[in-house]
């Protein structure tokens, strides 16, 4: 379905279209990346994941972030089931809630790898380079 989506917004006739198909079909991380693609993403879900369920606690864990982008990205991830928008009962008016579906909880402890290896070379571990020898 994701991939679906994504190559509707795209010409049919275009070399993105094209490319997208082919990255789509050689791999899966292709698609994995693109659902997680952009700037605020990963930091939404890992934010849902420490407890800031609601729109207004988001904005205050990520405070550069506009509210339409915020949006823009939260519907994004709900529509790649990584996240769900509940109403939370008994309130008035009617509060909203983002929570992980299982996907999204899968999510996090890659998203948790990722800041690690990040953490490690921006803190200065030596970059080398390994040769592989041909048979």
């Amino acid at each position: 379905m994701l991939v679906f989506k994504l190559l509707i917004m795209r010409k049919k006739q275009s070399t993105n279209f094209a490319n997208e198909q082919f990255l789509f079909q050689v791999c899966e991380l292709n698609s994995a990346i693109a659902m997680i693609s952009g700037r605020w993403k990963s930091q939404i879900v890992y934010s849902i994941s420490q407890g800031n369920h609601r729109f207004h606690l988001l904005q205050q864990e990520l405070p550069n972030i506009s509210e339409a982008v915020l949006a823009r990205q939260l519907k994004e991830l709900e529509n790649h089931a990584i996240l769900l928008k509940q109403e939370i009962p008994n309130t008035v008016p009617v509060g909203i809630q983002y929570v992980l579906t299982n996907k999204g909880w899968d999510l996090v402890p890659i998203l948790e790898s990722l800041c690690n290896w990040g953490k490690l070379y921006s803190e200065g571990k030596e970059i080398s380079a390994r040769i592989i020898s041909e048979i």
